[in-house]
């Protein structure tokens, strides 16, 4: 597979650094972050992404809205929810909304490297 350009979303600078780590081990290139997801579609556009990884809770704009916002304006974008919320309902809601996987915290490389390749290789 090859390498993807990966937008982070989330409010916890602990675990943006995790993810930075687990995507460089996986070979994935970082080009943006952001703490909100208020500035998600804006930094989205900026950054135009392969794969974002979003956080569910989230002041402001929650990772639901902001993954709304992302595929209402760019239909074919790749969000895989990253979130220690594991209710049904929150899984739903985020894959009805336009998510294509999901992704309980804590974040292991195995988990991440299983959904990116479920996104993406189904979508060769």
């Amino acid at each position: 597979m090859k390498a993807l350009n990966v937008l982070v979303i989330d409010d916890s600078p602990m675990t943006i650094k995790i993810m930075e780590s687990v995507l460089n081990e996986l070979g994935h290139n970082i080009v943006g972050t952001e703490h909100s997801g208020e500035g998600a579609l804006e930094t989205y556009r900026e950054c135009k992404p392969d794969l974002v990884t979003m956080d569910v809770v989230m002041p402001v704009v929650d990772g639901i809205e902001a993954t709304k916002q992302i595929i209402a304006e760019f239909p074919d974008a790749k969000i895989i929810i990253v979130s220690s919320l594991s209710q049904d309902l929150v899984v739903q809601d985020t894959l009805k909304w336009g998510a294509q996987g999901f992704i309980i915290k804590p974040i292991t490389a195995e988990a991440l490297d299983k959904q990116i390749k479920l996104i993406f290789e189904s979508n060769d």
